[in-house]
């Protein structure tokens, strides 16, 4: 069943949003392409998607492969299938704090502190990722 998540954060600028609707499928699903995120983690990103929108959105679940992993050995999918951005100031990195919250919300996992927040010196939003320094260096992979 597909459930829809609304990412927000109010500041000055407007703020972020993003509206992440996806589903959870086991075993392998019927699509015509998946990326693989880890062992048996796999994304379906949704048509017609950005590139980085969709390298955010699988950072956001590769983030959460480990706990995942535990709470589901077998295959387990997330199918992406809408991924809009209301009246925002959009940047493509809400892609993966919508895949944070859409995965807390479905899953008891923890909060491993991907977030933003407005930083009102450089009138733009700063990104943290938990203990990950930079999302798509090999070596917080290995």
């Amino acid at each position: 069943m597909e459930y829809k998540y609304k990412y927000r954060l109010r500041s000055p600028m407007g703020g972020l949003a993003a509206d992440l609707t996806a589903e959870t499928l086991t075993d392998h699903p019927p699509c015509d392409y998946r990326l693989q995120i880890d062992r048996n983690l796999w994304l379906v990103p949704p048509k017609n998607v950005h590139w980085r929108d969709s390298a955010w959105l699988s950072f956001g679940l590769s983030a959460h492969a480990d706990a995942l992993h535990q709470i589901h050995p077998a295959d387990l999918t997330i199918r992406v299938t809408d991924l809009t951005f209301p009246l925002a100031n959009f940047r493509s990195e809400v892609s993966a704090l919508a895949m944070d919250g859409w995965l807390r919300d479905q899953f008891p996992l923890p909060d491993i502190e991907l977030r933003a927040e407005f930083n009102p010196t450089r009138h733009s939003h700063d990104f943290y990722w938990g203990g990950i320094s930079s999302p798509f260096e090999d070596a917080n992979y290995l």
